[in-house]
């Protein structure tokens, strides 16, 4: 039995519980004695009686099982691994799990590992059994208790209320502990890359050319971060320069202007874009809109290549364009209408009244989301891989091709790479750094928006 039927049969057993226990608490609110919680709150906790201990478990069988198994395996054949090191001995776990799973290898396997895999799955078989039996009991036995504790005076509002929030505790701290955990993995891989390259090298280094010699331990190459940087604050801004007019001009017509039929369609066919693949802006830009500005160019007697920032930047554009518009959008039917009323009472036109009273109102609002745009636009990976042309030169002509910092972070993670050479390396120190940029921008964007935000009764 797979875990996602183990987990469908747990919520559908759950489910039963709530029912039970929904059930029992209404018939005893139609008693004389006066319920304590809604019999929602009776269903609820019976049902969180019924299926976390059984989760507990399965999770417990989720993390530790593999080891165990491996564990013991490993010990059936301790003569055979004796002479391996760590890196021989997970392939050869991986072979025996696959004879164990079925699936097979591409040589003849020997006997020890024939018996290792005979093992691996009986061993697999028994604590499937046991962690289905165990589950089966726990959650059978946490229904029929929680329905033998239910009373008038249970206070089940109160105790299903600690249970979720002892939830929300943990889902918070698993969350924060992630970003955390990213963050320390990307920064010690980059401490190992500045052990090759200093970093006032790396951070103010005006050449991108990773090249590195195989005798010694000498750098042939260059690792200068500001050309990539460069290439994707052009992107980025051209972006911006396309997203945040349009995108402004698109909030204030539907919040303002727009007739509430058009508004409810208009607004949901622009955040269309919002959900289309990255990959297919970057095959428009590629197949489109590059050679639509090259076209362009040589009748205006211009050199623009097909793959460039100018066309990176404006696909791009277009795609944060429901970023900015939504964001806008709500802010600005955020302003009370008393606001615009008063305005229109001064004789104050409709155009004025938008720019003397809701835009200076939505600013703070408007800034923010600009700022988060920005990121957006930053962290893009896929349209600068194909429209960009990637060439981590520095220059300031928007119609040549330049690279990204995402970009050579793909570039240089791509085929097969050594994580203990500098040119692998290099991908961390430019994910740390590229993680510094978006963090500051976001919490300067959180930090406009609160120290302005206006509050409207």
């Amino acid at each position: 039995m797979s875990n996602t039927v183990l987990i469908a049969g747990l919520l559908i057993l759950t489910a039963l519980a709530y029912q039970f226990g929904l059930t029992r608490s209404r018939a005893m609110a139609n008693g004389p004695v006066r319920m304590h919680s809604r019999p929602g709150y009776y269903g609820l906790l019976v049902a969180l009686w019924c299926g976390l201990p059984a989760l507990a478990v399965w999770l417990a069988w989720f993390v530790f099982e593999a080891p165990i198994v491996e564990y013991l395996v490993l010990g059936q054949i301790q003569a055979e691994t004796a002479g391996l090191n760590s890196q021989q001995t997970m392939v050869l776990l991986r072979r025996i799990t696959s004879i164990a799973a079925g699936i097979g290898v591409s040589d003849t396997p020997a006997a020890y590992e024939l018996a290792a895999a005979e093992t691996m799955a009986r061993l697999w078989a028994t604590s499937r059994m046991a962690q289905i039996g165990l589950m089966a009991a726990l959650a059978m036995g946490g229904l029929m208790w929680a329905l033998r504790r239910l009373s008038p005076s249970l206070r089940a509002r109160n105790h299903v209320e600690k249970v979720l929030s002892a939830m929300f505790v943990v889902c918070s701290t698993i969350a924060i502990l992630t970003t955390v955990g990213i963050v320390f993995s990307m920064f010690g891989e980059a401490m190992k890359f500045f052990s090759f390259v200093h970093p006032v090298d790396f951070f103010f280094g005006l050449n991108w050319n990773p090249r590195f010699s195989t005798v010694g331990t000498g750098a042939q190459g260059d690792f200068g971060l500001i050309p990539l940087l460069w290439g994707t604050l052009m992107i980025s801004g051209i972006a911006l320069l396309v997203a945040v007019p349009l995108g402004l001009m698109s909030a204030i017509f539907m919040a303002e202007y727009a007739p509430g039929w058009f508004r409810a369609t208009a607004k949901p066919v622009l955040e269309v874009l919002a959900g289309i693949p990255t990959i297919v802006y970057g095959f428009f830009a590629l197949v489109t809109v590059g050679p639509f500005f090259h076209e362009v160019g040589q009748v205006l007697g211009m050199e623009i290549r097909a793959t460039s920032a100018l066309t990176a930047g404006v696909v791009m554009g277009i795609m944060i364009v429901p970023f900015m518009s939504s964001l806008s959008d709500d802010i600005i039917t955020q302003v009370p209408r008393m606001m615009r009323d008063g305005s229109l009472a001064l004789g104050a036109t409709k155009s004025e009244t938008i720019r003397k009273v809701v835009l200076p109102a939505a600013l703070p609002g408007i800034v923010g989301a600009f700022l988060l745009a920005a990121s957006r636009a930053i962290g893009e990976t896929m349209i600068v891989v194909l429209a960009a042309g990637n060439s981590p030169v520095l220059h300031a002509n928007p119609f040549e091709a330049v690279s990204t910092v995402t970009v050579t972070i793909v570039n240089q993670l791509t085929g097969d790479t050594d994580f203990a050479s500098p040119q692998s390396l290099v991908a961390f120190a430019l994910g740390l750094t590229l993680f510094v940029i978006t963090l500051g921008l976001n919490v300067f964007a959180l930090y406009i928006v609160r120290k302005y935000r206006e509050q409207y009764d």
